[in-house]
């Protein structure tokens, strides 16, 4: 992590101005995350958090920048099994997060390919929870949604370009992860 973040102001440091986001601008992304909340035990299994992301150039912003409105999804699931005698107990948590997000891109930087940004998204968080045992008491009483529940995120992010189109990205804040990195596709 720290390697990133170094690599991340090694290349902010350099001197050479491009817009690197604009109006009517069209940004896909997906990326894997790490870190958060959710399922925080030591144990047990755990399906990587992936994230999808949309997002499109609005408005112009005097300052310099644009502000961009988009979308967002990410899942990611935990699985915890016990097992006593000839008793087994299953635990399954689920997370899908669905959000809108708008985003302010600071264009005043005098860095080639790099897009940094900053903002907020609005999104509904699904928690699942299944519980499964043969000892005989499985109820039905612990599965469906748990604890679903409408969230605010604040977050920061930026994107370098390898190509015209084609960018490696990192977002810090929260989603289905605190950090995220992925690939972000550009197109008109």
């Amino acid at each position: 992590m720290k390697k990133i973040i170094f690599l991340l102001l090694v290349i902010c440091s350099r001197s050479v101005y491009a817009q690197e986001f604009a109006v009517d601008q069209n940004v896909f992304a997906a990326g894997i995350g790490f870190g958060g909340s959710f399922g925080s035990y030591n144990y047990g299994s755990q399906t990587p958090a992936i994230s999808l992301q949309y997002e499109r150039g609005i408005w112009p912003i005097d300052g310099p920048g644009v502000i961009s409105l988009g979308g967002y999804v990410g899942f990611k699931s935990y699985k915890y099994e016990q097992q006593y005698s000839n008793f087994y107990y299953k635990h399954k948590w689920s997370y899908t997060i669905i959000g809108l997000r708008s985003a302010y891109h600071y264009t005043g930087l005098e860095v080639e390919n790099l897009d940094v940004y900053g903002g907020l998204m609005l999104s509904y968080n699904i928690v699942k929870y299944k519980y499964t045992t043969n000892d005989g008491f499985d109820l039905g009483l612990y599965k469906g949604n748990y604890g679903s529940t409408v969230g605010l995120t604040v977050y920061v992010g930026g994107r370098y370009y390898l190509t015209d189109n084609i960018a490696g990205f990192m977002e810090l804040g929260y989603g289905v992860s605190f950090v995220n990195l992925g690939l972000a596709f550009r197109f008109q």
